[in-house]
């Protein structure tokens, strides 16, 4: 049985608490302030999981994480990925235009419901952690927070809804998730759920989860109520334990399609904004897949870059920037502190960790540094060389969304020798305007760059060898649909506000 410990210590000798599975999952608050982390990171045969399909994969990888499910239920929620394009392959890969070079691939991790990688991991996660909630915890009730930028917010509300004895609040930046993201948040009507959008970003609505977690009056008025708090942010290892699984299921479809060889190194580039994805590449590759580096993408708002080149953790001059890939205008990346705790470990990261909270800032000795890269590159894209991107790989027959352009920008500039694999993480219908400006030039409204995109663009880019640009079903119905959350809070004021949901919502 796999152990959960936090990534924080008190000193050497201290024995924290640790947890199995169900309970980092249920309860995923750890010691010192930490997050809950594997204690040893099990090792793969990568070689024989070749023949395996996707929902099998997920299972061996989630049992030797030590997921104590039971078949019915684990295989109850891998049936998730039946409400994707292709329930065989819901994290399909493609070789990108030759433009970018010939060895160079893109993993579309979009084909979910709500349209963006989240949903790899959300969608059966609810379903775990429904489970669970019943099963290992006497059926108690659950408030689960959400922080979100913009994605992770409609898949858990999408994964969440109407589960029994579960209830979700969903905080987000008001003016920092797209109009589409938007209304995947505010139209959903199940009753037990409430979407609070806060007058800031992003990192202040992580600050508020956070907070409210080790909130001891806060959890003594819900527990009044008999309902205890959990998170479904990538604060929550459940969420990265799916993470895990398409990075090993994109190497070996390219095993598969004879791309490379078993064994053959290649690159994983990830636009990265929390580092959960970036995370679990990381433990992808210390689990025995062939990563030579993780290349980590960052936006105009490069903190992460700055990082993994210098050292240097840095936030006291930083301001967040406003940029096209909106779900990465991020500065404080969470899941960094799991990265520190593998390589340094516990004691080590709760000094760090400390310095970043009274400082704000942190610097990694030389051998740390030196510990960190050869694990990872990192460079930053330009909004200006976001545009280009997108309008290159349009003319070359291949549509992405901003984010995935950031990722095909820094990877470009890297060495081609070495086959790539790009995670492309939202599709193209979540950030019209920005695309329509790469191609058209101008600025639309979210209808006016849909409209453009599946009818002038579509033409173009079927010329061009592409697809036929369609928009979804569930992207086009958001449009006719009536607005359920409206309420945008200030962020002092949140506990207060959840409370007063609580009296009247039942879940």
């Amino acid at each position: 049985m796999n152990i959960f410990c936090s990534t924080r210590a008190c000193d050497e000798s201290s024995d924290t608490k640790k947890v199995n599975f169900a309970e980092a999952i249920l309860n995923p608050s750890a010691p010192f302030g930490g997050l809950y982390t594997i204690e040893k990171i099990p090792k793969l045969d990568i070689a024989s999981l070749l023949r395996l399909d996707y929902a099998s994969l997920a299972q061996k990888v989630l049992e030797i994480f030590g997921a104590d499910l039971g078949t019915d239920i684990l295989e109850k929620a891998l049936k998730s990925y039946q409400n994707f394009d292709d329930p065989l392959n819901p994290a399909p890969i493609a070789k990108l235009p030759s433009t970018f070079g010939k060895k160079m691939y893109i993993q579309e991790l979009y084909h979910g419901p709500t349209r963006a990688f989240k949903d790899m991991a959300l969608q059966p996660f609810g379903i775990v952690f429904s489970y669970l909630s019943k099963q290992k915890s006497q059926g108690k009730k659950y408030l689960i927070l959400t922080a979100t930028s913009g994605d992770t917010g409609p898949a858990t509300l999408e994964s969440f809804a109407n589960k029994e004895n579960i209830g979700v609040v969903c905080i987000y930046p008001k003016f920092g998730a797209s109009d589409v993201q938007a209304l995947q948040m505010k139209t959903q009507n199940a009753k037990n759920l409430k979407v609070i959008g806060i007058r800031g970003d992003f990192d202040d609505a992580q600050s508020i989860l956070k907070s409210l977690l080790i909130d001891e009056e806060f959890k003594m008025r819900l527990e009044a109520k008999d309902i205890y708090l959990s998170a479904a942010n990538s604060v929550n290892f459940g969420r990265i334990a799916f993470q895990i699984i398409y990075h090993i299921w994109g190497y070996l479809t390219l095993v598969k399609n004879s791309e490379i060889k078993m064994g053959e190194s290649i690159r994983s580039v990830i636009p990265s904004g929390n580092f959960g994805n970036a995370l679990g590449a990381f433990y992808a590759k210390k689990m025995g897949l062939p990563i030579e580096k993780i290349v980590i993408a960052s936006n105009p708002n490069n903190i992460l870059s700055e990082f993994i080149q210098t050292g240097i953790y840095d936030l006291r001059e930083k301001r967040l920037i406003k940029s096209y890939s909106p779900a990465m205008d991020i500065l404080k990346s969470s899941n960094i502190e799991r990265v520190l705790f593998e390589l340094y470990g516990a004691n080590r990261t709760k000094e760090l960790m400390e310095d970043l909270n009274s400082k704000s800032s942190y610097r990694l000795k030389p051998f740390e540094l030196k510990e960190l890269q050869s694990y990872f590159l990192a460079d930053f894209c330009s909004d200006e060389h976001c545009l280009k991107t997108i309008k290159t790989s349009f003319e070359a027959g291949y549509l992405i969304d901003p984010h995935t352009a950031v990722a095909i920008k820094v990877s470009g500039d890297l060495s081609k020798e070495i086959p790539s694999i790009v995670c492309s993480t939202a599709e193209w219908s979540k950030f019209s305007p920005a695309i329509a400006q790469a191609i058209l030039g101008e600025r639309l409204d979210d209808k006016g760059a849909i409209d453009f995109l599946c009818g002038e663009a579509s033409m173009l880019i079927q010329k061009n060898g592409g697809k036929k640009i369609v928009l979804p079903k569930y992207i086009d119905a958001l449009f006719s649909k009536s607005i359920i959350h409206s309420q945008d809070v200030d962020k002092n004021e949140i506990k207060d506000h959840i409370l007063q949901w609580l009296e009247s919502c039942r879940f």
